[in-house]
């Protein structure tokens, strides 16, 4: 569990629109990288190559390699559906299945893949919901709509969903950006856990968030309207928040972006 992602040289492309232009960057496992930068600039782009679901929308391909522990999941014997039970989503608004009850949520992966047995199901389903810090809300309602829970509380069901199959690697796709501030609270509380059990990469808008949560930070740019997106710079948070190597990172991060 907690496997190192290793990028190489990654051009991401949709039908002939060359949308990321060769990036290259590490993330340690049991951490939590912050992709930042402006809207377009191709960061949740780069996100969803790391598990392949980029490819769910016609024409998108890339070059390069995506490793994770030295395997490059691009690689052709390799099926994109275990890549994905591997590296595990979580999305930018909540989306559990409303009216699945909150258990058949958080089991829901592991019975698409045939598990049956109702016991393993129940243990599952309440060691994810523990690991989401979601269990002491919902312990006395689990055959309950997962719809029925504040948006928050969807979000962390989201997660348990996530890591009930027991995934190596988490992705956040702005997993705040619909919540109100108690609730993302909670989250990057949860985040912080986490990283203990997984390696997490996280896209978020706000700044501060990522200064918060991660341990290295990415910044992505445009190189110019029409350019691709590009990786500018990648650096522990506390660096690219106090001293950033190139003055993009700097504007951006300051407020004189644009």
């Amino acid at each position: 569990m907690a496997k190192r992602i290793d990028v190489k040289d990654l051009n991401i492309y949709y039908g002939k629109f060359h949308a990321v232009d060769n990036v290259t960057l590490s993330v340690p496992p049991r951490s939590v990288t912050a992709f930042i930068g402006p809207s377009g600039c191709g960061k949740s782009t780069v996100l969803r190559t790391l598990n392949r679901m980029h490819e769910v929308i016609p024409g998108a391909r890339v070059d390069g390699e995506v490793l994770l522990d030295g395997e490059n999941i691009y690689a052709a014997n390799v099926d994109p559906v275990q890549v994905r039970r591997t590296i595990g989503m979580v999305f930018q608004r909540p989306n559990p299945f409303p009216t699945m009850s909150i258990r058949d949520n958080v089991v829901a992966g592991l019975k698409l893949a045939g598990t049956k047995n109702r016991k393993q199901l129940d243990e599952i389903a309440e060691r994810a919901l523990r690991g989401a810090n979601l269990w002491n809300e919902v312990k006395d309602r689990l055959n309950k709509p997962g719809g029925g829970l504040s948006g928050g509380q969807q979000q962390r069901l989201c997660i348990a969903r996530a890591i009930a199959v027991r995934p190596d690697v988490l992705l956040m796709d702005e997993p705040c950006s619909a919540l109100d501030p108690i609730s993302t609270l909670a989250i990057e509380d949860l985040i912080g856990e986490l990283k203990k059990d997984y390696t997490i990469v996280i896209v978020t808008h706000n700044m501060q968030q990522a200064a918060r949560v991660s341990d290295q930070t990415a910044f992505f740019n445009l190189a110019g309207i029409g350019q691709p997106g590009r990786l500018v710079e990648l650096n522990d948070t506390e660096k690219i928040f106090s001293n950033p190597n190139e003055k993009a990172t700097e504007d951006y991060i300051s407020g004189r972006f644009g």
